[in-house]
């Protein structure tokens, strides 16, 4: 089934999640999905082929997230960061619904961040970047860094804010996506990273807990 076939089904998530998308997005967001079925037969980018699967797993899982991205945002033109990206979730899909957002996708995996580049040429996304590196040696210099730096499903919490610490911003936060609330894992923060927010994410058409957990740098005094 090709992507193009679950128009009815995206347009009706997006309505549920209260995004409004231009046609060109929607097509953008059809056409990435049909990339990585192509790309995942040789480079194995999902372990979700069904392309119905794909687009709650994949495409709704990731639109979930944008509308409180955006509330955080404010909707300003920001840098984000996201972290271990393997095929660009979510990180292709906020920069093709917002293209305020310059994105980049970061994976140290080669030939998943040169998927990231190859969408962003197919698609014409001159807001999104593949770089293949690890997410450590991203280091904030004057003019750099990240306002959001963010992860789904890339590691536990405390592994992640120690990584990409040093590529945040002033005031930057990270933006964690997780399944179910991951007590365990925010009781293992350490005194210097903050917990300021999680929210539950419904995901059309997914029956599955997800949640963000927000968080920012904090001070140990």
């Amino acid at each position: 089934m090709s992507a193009t076939n679950l128009k009815p089904a995206l347009e009706a998530g997006l309505h549920e999640l209260g995004l409004s998308l231009s046609d060109a997005q929607v097509d953008q967001l059809l056409a990435y999905q049909d990339l990585i079925a192509k790309w995942n037969k040789v480079y194995n980018l999902t372990a979700v082929r069904d392309p119905q699967e794909m687009l709650t797993h994949h495409l709704l899982d990731s639109l979930a997230a944008i509308p409180p991205l955006l509330r955080q945002t404010e909707g300003r033109p920001i840098r984000l960061l996201d972290v271990g990206s393997g095929g660009g979730l979510p990180g292709v899909v906020i920069a093709i619904t917002c293209p305020q957002i310059e994105v980049h996708c970061v994976d140290t995996v080669l030939k998943k961040a040169t998927f990231i580049q190859q969408v962003a040429a197919s698609l014409k996304l001159p807001n999104l970047r593949g770089i293949h590196a690890r997410v450590e040696s991203l280091k904030a210099e004057e003019g750099s860094g990240y306002d959001v730096v963010c992860s789904r499903a890339f590691a536990s919490l405390v592994d992640f804010t120690t990584w990409s610490r040093a590529a945040l911003k002033p005031e930057a936060v990270w933006m964690a996506m997780k399944g179910k609330h991951p007590a365990d894992e925010l009781a293992a923060l350490p005194i210097d990273v903050s917990v300021f927010h999680v929210e539950q994410l419904a995901v059309p058409g997914l029956d599955a807990e997800r949640c963000i957990v927000w968080l920012r740098p904090g001070s140990l005094a």
